[in-house]
């Protein structure tokens, strides 16, 4: 399976160990290993692929989404299917391609009918992404949907609340806007993620570009 970041097989008797804190893991090819059979919630019995994540593993922007899809689920791969393009051609647009950044999900595995993660979920899968994001060590994160932004920020806003600035967050900032599959729901909320998407584009460039 092909996880974009590319990762070895697991050598023959190693097991899944199960943790709560993964600080000793010094790599994301460490975390993926002693994350990819978790079944720490009812979603590692229903998933077809874990979806760990991937792109630049030393990038300065990170893309965190909310769940895996059916198309995602399909092929171990983040945004793949409709939302995954229109991600691209949003990337595009401020000058970022696909590998330029990390892309990855609250969640690693699909929801059932991609319904709302629910919270034991998000707290089985939140110390995996908080230490993919300590290992990538960005300048800047873009928090695609009001689930994702609410659940990394700790907290109950609304979308309105948190988008169209920057928001620091643990030596990191982020950004936040629509998820691209309410876009395709909501093509009038288009306008309002190029606004948010620009502001990044444009921060990152004062910021961080010459780095």
């Amino acid at each position: 399976m092909q996880q974009g970041f590319l990762f070895d097989k697991m050598a023959p008797g190693e097991e899944f160990e199960e943790k709560k804190e993964y600080g000793s893991l010094k790599t994301l090819d460490d975390l993926y290993h002693a994350t990819k059979e978790c079944k720490n919630c009812r979603l590692g019995d229903l998933r077809n692929n874990y979806v760990f994540g991937e792109g630049d593993p030393k990038s300065k922007v990170v893309v965190v989404g909310e769940a895996p899809g059916a198309d995602e689920d399909a092929q171990g791969r983040p945004f793949v299917g409709r939302s995954g393009q229109l991600l691209e051609k949003i990337l595009l647009a401020i000058k970022f391609r696909r590998q330029d950044v990390f892309i990855c999900n609250i969640l690693k595995c699909r929801p059932p009918g991609n319904r709302e993660p629910q919270q034991d979920e998000r707290d089985s899968c939140l110390p995996i992404l908080l230490r993919q994001i300590e290992l990538i060590n960005p300048k800047i994160m873009l928090l695609l949907g009001r689930v994702a932004a609410n659940v990394l920020l700790d907290n109950k806003q609304s979308m309105s609340a948190m988008r169209g600035k920057v928001i620091k967050w643990k030596n990191i900032d982020v950004f936040v806007t629509y998820h691209p599959a309410a876009l395709l729901r909501n093509p009038n909320w288009k306008r309002l993620c190029w606004e948010d998407v620009q502001l990044l584009r444009k921060h990152y460039d004062e910021y961080y570009a010459a780095d």
